[in-house]
């Protein structure tokens, strides 16, 4: 890989974190982050009904499969309604193991864009992933995201504001419930399309 990208103009990967990592295992040149978006006509509030007096619903969204961490979020000990969106090929098995989890399959558009912001933590379990889309979705929605310290939450959530890290996913739950949907949806409007695409033409020329 190191010799592949080496003769390259600049290298777009998607957050600083992962700049660092690159830059530390030895790639050299012009290592960039290009930021990922949001469709805003799909992904906002206005969708949200629940009642705020039943019980928290939790989500998850995103390819069930094995490393995703799926497990953590099925088991979190909770007086809650849990939720997964999302097909793939450990779902048998999880839906066998934890019956109380509620899996509605893939989900997209308007109809996606409901369950995140009916929920009221979007819980992101995955410790393997760059970056997670899922997650500014959730924000777009005012859902605060409830995650691990790890590369792809640690530079997408304000921790605090828009969701809340934690090794302990059933504390970044508690605390997440609390924060204002108002300032989630807020701070999650610099993740845009057009955001993206200017990164991306902007270092279309080696400068």
């Amino acid at each position: 890989m190191r010799w592949f990208h080496k003769h390259s103009g600049k290298v777009l990967t998607t957050t600083p974190a992962m700049v660092r990592d690159l830059t530390e295992h030895g790639f050299k040149g012009n290592i960039v982050p290009w930021t990922r978006g949001v469709d805003r006509e799909v992904f906002h509030p206005d969708y949200r009904t629940k009642s705020r007096h039943s019980l928290p619903v939790l989500l998850s969204v995103g390819r069930v499969s094995k490393e995703k961490g799926l497990d953590d979020f099925c088991a979190l000990e909770y007086d809650c309604e849990k939720i997964v969106v999302g097909d793939g090929p450990y779902r048998r098995e999880l839906e066998k193991r934890y019956p109380d989890v509620k899996f509605v399959g893939v989900k997209r558009g308007k109809e996606l864009a409901q369950y995140y912001a009916n929920a009221d933590v979007f819980v992101f379990p995955s410790v393997t992933d760059t970056f997670g889309i899922v997650m500014i979705e959730a924000m777009a929605c005012g859902t605060p995201v409830a995650a691990y310290p790890v590369t792809g939450p640690a530079d997408v959530i304000m921790n605090g504001l828009t969701g809340v890290m934690d090794n302990h996913l059933e504390d970044a739950v508690d605390k997440a419930l609390i924060l204002d949907r108002e300032v989630v949806h807020a701070n999650s409007l610099e993740w845009t399309w057009t955001r993206a695409w200017d990164i991306f033409k902007d270092n279309l020329i080696n400068k």
